[in-house]
């Protein structure tokens, strides 16, 4: 069954829709569908894969792969040995669709050919260190995340981001961005209720919201909800070159910590663990979160929190994290890990990379912090800003371990994240 064929059995007679790739199970894309027209229910699973693209007794799925103009290509993959397995199926166009309107403001579900829009009015967001513009394309496609736009007189004024978690339990809201000229006229309260009521439409199952915020939030803010956890950050920067140094430093403070101390064992390495099920046993371990003090019970990549259950192993998966793991009788002790350093808009083009630590261990937080630059510093160009994500009593230690570089420097002060929860309502 092709793309179109789909549109034209499954959306009746002048009914046009668009599909959103959502969930592979047993070898099988489904896709989610959105009605362009009003519908009781709205949305409804198709199962997008038949034979007819693959050639007879052939299966294949789909890869989504590029968006360009609008279109999202898709790459298929015959599950039979083929000469040339990678192949270009039809594109699907991205319509407008809108979701409501309220307070003068019309609120859509974001498309792909948004992004300059929304860059338009991110400018200048988190003083140029802004994940959105390498993370907006990804979130397009991804599973169970929901990214609404608000417009006024037809220009973009605000964004909404979140995604839905712990098995369908948990909605944590990211990205949340108002434009200048619209800041103060409680445009940020609308696009959140908007939010909050089209999760609700969608994931009837969703009972708790999770948000994690930088420190000092307002009063208002943390009046919203009950704060589960915080986590200290300490923040460097310096230029690409000047990290191969750095790194050398740091690896001449653990020599001469190990002299100090004397011989190692075992019990102070840092395994790097690629295996599937290996970290899989690792992370569904039932006393993982007492162990290494995962903070509100949830392992957070940067600003997203997720319960270590096995519905949350996938997107974990695809994020494409190096994990760095410290074991005693097969039990984790301590756990860091690292997504690829990715390019933000600071000073026409540098570089961030996030490293995220468990555990109050600070010995293995410092090992943790070489290994992970010493990985990266290849890909580094520009300007770059390293963020460390730890327990709070490593913070003091971790920062005297980093001090002392001419060039590569504490960025900020002391500073912390909170991770705040209510009950969905």
């Amino acid at each position: 069954m092709s793309t179109s064929s789909i549109e034209e059995s499954r959306a009746g007679v002048g009914q046009r829709m668009w599909l959103i790739p959502f969930v592979r199970q047993r070898g099988l894309l489904y896709f989610m569908t959105h009605h362009l027209r009003s519908s009781p229910n709205p949305l409804f699973w198709i199962n997008a894969i038949e034979e007819s693209r693959a050639g007879v007794g052939q299966r294949m799925w789909l890869i989504p792969f590029v968006r360009q103009r609008g279109l999202l290509y898709f790459m298929t993959h015959h599950l039979r040995s083929s000469p040339n397995p990678l192949f270009w199926l039809n594109a699907k166009t991205m319509e407008a669709q809108l979701v409501t309107k309220d307070a003068g403001l019309t609120f859509w579900l974001a498309r792909p050919q948004d992004y300059d829009e929304v860059m338009a009015i991110s400018e200048g967001i988190h003083e140029g260190n802004d994940y959105l513009p390498h993370r907006y394309h990804t979130w397009m496609t991804e599973p169970d995340r929901v990214v609404i736009i608000a417009r006024r007189d037809g220009k973009l004024v605000a964004l909404n981001s979140a995604v839905v978690v712990d098995g369908g339990q948990t909605v944590v809201i990211e990205g949340l961005r108002v434009c200048l000229s619209e800041r103060g006229r409680g445009v940020a309260g609308v696009i959140q209720r908007v939010t909050d009521n089209y999760i609700k439409q969608v994931y009837s199952s969703v009972k708790t919201k999770r948000g994690v915020r930088p420190d000092n939030p307002s009063p208002e803010k943390l009046s919203k909800g009950t704060v589960l956890a915080e986590r200290a950050i300490l923040s460097l920067r310096g230029e690409a070159e000047s990290f191969n140094s750095f790194v050398l430093d740091l690896k001449a403070k653990l020599d001469s910590m190990d002299k100090t101390s004397g011989p190692t064992d075992k019990k102070s390495d840092l395994v790097v663990v690629k295996d599937r099920q290996q970290l899989k046993a690792l992370l569904l371990d039932p006393d993982l979160s007492t162990r290494i003090e995962l903070p509100g019970g949830a392992l957070v990549q940067d600003w997203l929190p997720l319960k270590p259950i096995e519905s949350n192993l996938e997107i974990l998966e695809r994020l494409n994290l190096t994990w760095l793991v410290n074991c005693c009788n097969g039990k984790p002790t301590f756990m860091s890990f690292h997504t690829p350093a990715y390019s933000i808009p600071f000073n026409g083009g540098s570089v961030k990379l996030n490293i995220d630590m468990f555990g109050a261990n600070l010995s293995l937080a410092r090992k943790a912090l070489f290994a992970h630059l010493e990985q990266n510093t290849r890909q580094f160009h520009g300007i770059v800003f390293v963020h460390i994500y730890m327990n709070q009593t490593l913070w003091e230690g971790m920062r005297e371990f980093c001090d002392g570089h001419e060039q590569v420097k504490q960025c900020g002060h002391y500073w912390k994240q909170m991770l705040l929860e209510k009950e969905f309502p």
